[in-house]
């Protein structure tokens, strides 16, 4: 007989999911975030990556984690805590007591809490005995014991047996959160469609994991989180990697050109290059380049040769593709950088999120050298801005550098997927074969972009390369007067985007006491923390940046419709120093966090409530 459980509807929940990277924590976080998808919640998820490749088993430094909030309502961040903790090791649950709601449930497998585990954690006591615990709902399951039981008649191997363990977590929260268990068996079969020995063992934890639970009196409550209000269409769950590589697809067909991607690897960015790598069957060209100098010149070799060249990196990388992208610059030539931002200087915490390279991506190259700067928003609108950067790109024949973030890049979020026939138009200016008129540098009169004329066009042969141009005939030259000329030509060229970019909008009233100023992945947070303050009456507006340079044109128009303007960046205020230069009318008042972490609500709220009960002096 089945026993009674009580069914608690919440509209968001947030689960964590942590262990050591050997036990499955992303892939579980992942099953749990696609079947939330399925069903219709709206979600946002948030994993955190060691950044040691083979850091300790069973250490703080080890930890995997992966957090997701799902909810009925919209959704727009990871959540600051967790309603639930899965802690397969002391460790894991050390390192994230301080991410937990009180009287959160927390399941964790006893198997790996004993003297040995609690020495490598470093903790002096047992965790479950101290009276750290009380108050919390926790779930004591024998996870590693009971899987070897199950996968015993499967005939693997110790490691791969324990492998396999995740899925018991999976079972557990497929019963607590009252999810069809037959959704995870898709997700297992596709998961393992190369492997299918792994399939039928993996399945039957599944089923053991939430049987288990079924019959634990410690669970006396499940939760129920109905499908989100989104309207008809069609979804999935997307990271803006993978976001930003469809993106570039889109708009390369749209241009009706080739896609070329030369990359060199590196975290967090590299799921872009796998990415492209797959779509062969699109016209797409990857190129896995012996260095990041290599992958900018061959994108701009084949943007030379006609392609929508594109080169994707992280900081570090970003500073040894300066000079290419200056070579871009004076050569005009179309070319999207794509950098996803991790905590620097040098490797620094590259599995951490951080908007580091603001300032390198506005002035980090030698002489005079102009480029577009733009910023993601959130995962999905990694798509987006993906697109655009390639639109303006190629419309103004010059590099646009599109900064994305570790939170943004490995986080993922529900999107509708559009059709490209609903998306922008992108026209190249392209030259027709024989054109009298043509000039290497003869410029449209209102943006002042080149035209662009590829190898192979018959009349029309001209070169181009590093040395400074001779205005409109592309001749070499040492002018003087020629260079000031053309330098201020490239400057005004990029000047000139601001007219053909929106306006900004402001999230809330034109006029206030306190304007939130943010820019890039940051919109989340700071979206809701400022969407709640709204709802208590206070007159506060968020104005969230995804043009950066140039800004949008109305951007001093907003700024001074509030009292007081505060800046929120993950960084030590780049983007506050960048509007001090463009605007420095405004006075500017900073929000810094610079931990390898996104903003948390709570503390933004705070910060906000402090601002605006703040006398003027």
């Amino acid at each position: 007989m089945k026993r009674k459980v009580k069914v608690v509807e919440r509209d968001t929940v947030v689960v964590k999911f942590a262990g050591d990277s050997g036990d499955g924590i992303q892939l579980t976080g992942s099953q749990f975030s696609d079947t939330s998808a399925f069903i219709g919640n709206d979600l946002a998820t948030f994993p955190d990556y060691p950044a040691e490749i083979r850091a300790p088993q069973g250490t703080i430094a080890g930890v995997s984690g992966f957090q997701v909030h799902i909810g009925h309502k919209e959704v727009q961040t990871p959540g600051d805590k967790a309603d639930v903790l899965v802690a397969m090791n002391p460790a894991a649950l050390k390192a994230n007591m301080k991410w937990i709601k009180s009287g959160a449930t927390i399941i964790i497998d006893m198997d790996n809490f004993d003297t040995k585990h609690y020495k490598r954690a470093e903790y002096v006591e047992d965790p479950l005995f101290d009276g750290s615990l009380e108050g919390y709902n926790i779930i004591k399951a024998p996870i590693t014991d009971m899987t070897r039981d199950v996968v015993k008649k499967f005939g693997l191997d110790a490691q791969t047996a324990d492998k396999t363990k995740n899925q018991f977590v999976a079972g557990l929260l497929f019963w607590l959160f009252n999810r069809d268990i037959k959704i995870g068996e898709q997700f297992l079969r596709e998961r393992f469609e190369n492997k299918p020995e792994l399939i039928d063992a993996n399945i039957e934890v599944l089923h053991a994991g939430y049987h288990y639970a079924e019959t634990l009196e410690a669970i006396a409550t499940v939760y129920k989180v109905k499908p989100s209000e989104k309207g008809p269409g069609l979804y999935r769950n997307i990271n803006g990697n993978v976001a930003a590589a469809w993106g570039l697809l889109a708009a390369a067909e749209k241009a009706k050109c080739k896609l070329y991607l030369g990359s060199y690897p590196i975290t967090p960015a590299s799921d872009i290059l796998h990415e492209i790598a797959k779509m062969k069957h699109l016209g797409a060209i990857a190129f896995q380049a012996e260095d990041e100098i290599a992958g900018v010149c061959s994108a701009i070799g084949a943007s030379f040769a006609g392609c929508l060249g594109v080169t994707s990196t992280s900081g570090p990388g970003l500073s040894l593709k300066s000079e290419g992208i200056g070579l871009a610059v004076i050569t005009e030539l179309p070319l999207v950088v794509i950098d996803v931002q991790r905590g620097g200087p040098s490797t620094g915490l590259p599995t951490k999120t951080e908007q580091a390279d603001l300032m390198q991506a506005l002035y980090g190259r030698h002489g005079e050298s102009p480029c577009i700067v733009l910023a993601a928003l959130t995962p999905v609108d990694c798509f987006y801005m993906a697109y655009e950067a390639a639109r303006i790109s190629m419309e103004h024949m010059t590099p646009v550098i599109l900064l994305s973030d570790g939170y943004l890049a490995n986080g993922s979020e529900l999107w509708k997927i559009p059709k490209v026939n609903d998306l922008p138009d992108i026209q190249p200016p392209l030259v027709k074969d024989n054109d009298p008129s043509y000039q290497p540098y003869n410029r449209n009169p209102e943006n002042l972009a080149r035209y662009w004329a590829v190898p192979g066009q018959e009349g029309l042969r001209h070169r181009i390369g590093g040395l400074e141009k001779a205005d409109v005939t592309g001749e070499i030259s040492y002018d003087p007067f020629n260079h000031e000329i053309m330098t201020f030509t490239r400057d005004d060229k990029i000047k000139r985007v601001a007219e053909r970019i929106p306006k900004h909008k402001v999230m809330g009233e034109e006029e206030g006491d306190l304007l939130v100023v943010g820019w890039g992945g940051t919109y989340g947070a700071l979206y809701t923390a400022v969407k709640e303050m709204q709802a208590e009456k206070h007159r506060i507006s968020l104005a969230q940046f995804r043009y950066i340079n140039p800004l949008p044109a109305n951007t001093a128009g907003i700024f001074s419709g509030f009292k007081k303007i505060v800046v929120c960046e993950l960084n030590m205020g780049q983007f506050a120093a960048y509007l001090r230069s463009q605007l420095p009318q405004f006075n500017y008042l900073q929000f810094n966090k610079i931990q390898g972490l996104p903003f948390l609500i709570s503390e933004l709220k705070t910060r906000f409530r402090e601002i605006l009960n703040e006398k003027k002096s």
